[in-house]
């Protein structure tokens, strides 16, 4: 088995998330080579062969030159399975990748069964398990799914080109309209998820927050509904956190939200389902009715 890693660069930096490319390989199994269009001055601490486009010639993105690429470099190395992060990168370069191979493609795996993958599907309800009957198969990651590793080392880096014309011209990165609250530098953190039932008990969450002087948060689907501002959602399509503490309140733990939370220090969770994903991963999980519990937390906090 022989797995070609996509790794990523942004505005000429090295994105971290090379290292789950490399701790989903390591589950799988097979021989790796890497693929990155960056530049020499910051390079994968991974000890294997890294096929390196320079930006200066393919461009930052252009995915006509690095399909292209990715292409040749697959045939070179008799590739079977080409990875990506699920990111934007991935999620508009690995379906053309995969069109042209005439391979399978999966997005967004969140886990590995031995050799079957594993994607979440209905909002993250369910999970399905997916085996691939093709000679090759493209697929993208979850973010926060797999462990990273770092092979460590230093790259044996050959340089690739190609003298196709693309037809795209990238013109830089535009930064999101800034506002609402930087959760990323929150120290206490409590999120409301579903489990809240109605808008009206967002103010619970937020009371409990202030009294432990942190902010609140929201998990997709309390953002979805309106309930709580989309600048303050936790998860992979919201801010990634890293609080010293994070009480999660009715959130059942889809890997999206776990993801976006699973470098918190200590992670309390609330919930009446003791069965449910979030307590795989909290330190503290209270099985209790959230609309009874986190008042009288509230009131303890306050009175110290």
């Amino acid at each position: 088995m022989k797995i070609v890693l996509v790794a990523e660069y942004r505005d000429g930096k090295l994105l971290a998330g090379y290292g789950e490319l490399l701790g989903f390989a390591k589950a799988f199994g097979g021989e790796t080579v890497m693929v990155a269009f960056g530049n020499e001055n910051e390079l994968p601490a991974y000890d294997g062969k890294l096929y390196l486009g320079d930006t200066a010639s393919c461009g930052e993105y252009n995915p006509d030159l690095h399909k292209k690429m990715i292409l040749e470099v697959v045939d070179k190395e008799g590739a079977d399975m080409v990875v990506f992060s699920h990111s934007s990168y991935g999620w508009d370069l690995a379906p053309r990748v995969a069109c042209s191979l005439g391979a399978a493609q999966v997005s967004e795996v969140v886990e590995l069964k031995d050799k079957t993958l594993v994607v979440p599907v209905c909002n993250a309800k369910l999970r399905r398990d997916v085996k691939c009957s093709t000679a090759q198969t493209v697929v993208t990651l979850q973010a926060g799914a797999f462990t990273p590793i770092e092979s460590g080392g230093t790259p044996t880096v050959e340089t690739i080109s190609t003298d196709v014309s693309g037809r795209v011209i990238f013109e830089g990165y535009e930064e999101a309209e800034a506002g609402g609250v930087d959760l990323s530098k929150a120290e206490v953190i409590v999120s409301a998820g579903r489990g809240i039932g109605k808008p009206e008990n967002v103010a619970l969450i937020e009371s409990l927050a202030k009294a432990l002087g942190g902010e609140y948060g929201a998990s997709r689907p309390v953002v979805d509904s309106e309930w709580v501002e989309h600048n303050r959602q936790v998860g992979t399509t919201g801010q990634t956190v890293s609080p010293k503490l994070y009480v999660a309140c009715g959130i059942s733990g889809a890997i999206q939200h776990l993801a976006g939370m699973k470098k918190s220090e200590f992670v309390v969770a609330i919930n009446t389902d003791k069965d449910a994903p979030i307590g795989e991963v909290a330190d503290v999980l209270v099985v209790a009715d959230l609309l009874q519990f986190v008042p009288a937390l509230t009131e303890k906090v306050e009175a110290l």
